[in-house]
């Protein structure tokens, strides 16, 4: 009589918790209206044209002396002084999605735990009509 086979324990890698979660704009609004806080990570003169009301600018990438777009060598620790809670839920937003996608990504490799993408930005936030100031 033939045994039959043990059932195969195969491992499954562990999973892990994606913090960084993409939203469109007009998500974005709403959590920005239920009290999260939204870090802007655009240059300050696309900050100063608009803004979603109440962000906070710290720009992702900064322009050096030869007028060239380079990453902002004080970002993180101008985000660590304005947001010092690691697991605040924080709304992240640029002009279109693509700094804002790479600034949650160093933010969540710094363990801050709770992001949100405005995967949007600010060409969504603004084609949504929704809340501006200057």
């Amino acid at each position: 009589m033939e045994q039959a086979a043990a059932p195969s324990k195969v491992q499954q890698p562990a999973q892990r918790v994606q913090a960084v979660k993409k939203v469109p704009s007009t998500e974005a609004a709403i959590l920005l209206e239920s009290g999260l806080r939204y870090l802007d990570v655009r240059a300050p003169e696309e900050y100063a044209d608009g803004h979603a009301v109440g962000a906070i600018n710290i720009p992702f990438m900064v322009k050096s002396a030869e007028g060239q777009l380079v990453p902002n060598p004080d970002f993180l620790q101008q985000v660590q002084a304005a947001f010092p809670d690691r697991a605040e839920e924080i709304i992240v937003g640029c002009r279109s999605g693509n700094r804002s996608a790479r600034a949650a990504s160093l933010l969540e490799q710094e363990q801050y735990s709770s992001l949100v993408d405005d995967a949007g930005g600010w060409l969504g936030w603004v084609e949504a009509r929704l809340p501006t100031t200057k």
